[in-house]
């Protein structure tokens, strides 16, 4: 029985484009897979607490050798690494908020992060996993685009996913999502349009393919 943990940020509950896809992925999943295991984190309406100085440096700490504060400081960081190394598969809802990722986010990866167990070492528990990371933008940040360059989320989350920690990232991105209610954008609501379902297309060939995969 495959596990897939399965993490949305958006901030904008039912009217999210990147939930949408994620929610494409995970039926897509469930179809496939339906005796596997969904652990599903909402970040926006249920935040992680952002780091501190004790749960952080606790970390640093060998477990038999820290003390009842320490443990406690690092208690949750401790189920959030469980959670993800318990997980075959991950799959990420993070839409670009001003050029980047939510806050929310990168709490959880401040809090999954590890030196010396997830990331900076030969034995990085959670290298190997497949991670779909869906992630939304209102405009278009292609080559050509006045945006180009801009977008401070794709490459980041290459770098930290898969370079870091050793994921295998796969990214599904919708864009141009403002163009159907901005002003100025309604010559690009077909682009939006074909990025949408591109992207929900994607999403379910991948949520099946994964689960057919990790089920074998």
């Amino acid at each position: 029985m495959a596990t897939l943990l399965h993490l949305d940020s958006s901030l904008n509950g039912d009217h999210s484009h990147s939930r949408a896809v994620t929610a494409a992925f995970r039926r897509a999943w469930e179809e496939e897979h339906p005796d596997g295991r969904v652990i599903h984190r909402d970040l926006a309406a249920d935040p992680l607490p952002h780091m501190t100085a004790p749960a952080y440096y606790a970390g640093f700490v060998a477990p038999d050798e820290r003390t009842p504060e320490q443990r406690s400081a690092v208690a949750l960081r401790e189920s959030l690494i469980e959670e993800a190394e318990s997980a075959d598969a991950l799959l990420i809802g993070a839409p670009l908020y001003n050029y980047t990722i939510s806050s929310s986010l990168k709490a959880w990866l401040d809090h999954v992060i590890a030196v010396g167990r997830t990331a900076m070492t030969e034995e990085r528990t959670l290298a190997g996993k497949p991670v779909i990371v869906v992630t939304t933008r209102g405009g278009s940040y292609a080559p050509g685009t006045p945006e180009e360059g801009n977008d401070h989320a794709v490459p980041y989350l290459k770098m930290l996913l898969g370079d870091k920690l050793g994921l295998e990232p796969h990214f599904i991105v919708p864009e141009l999502t403002l163009a159907p209610h901005t002003p100025g954008m309604e010559g690009l609501v077909h682009l939006f349009e074909a990025s949408r379902e591109k992207a929900l297309a994607d999403a379910q060939e991948q949520g099946k393919k994964l689960a057919s995969r990790l089920a074998a």
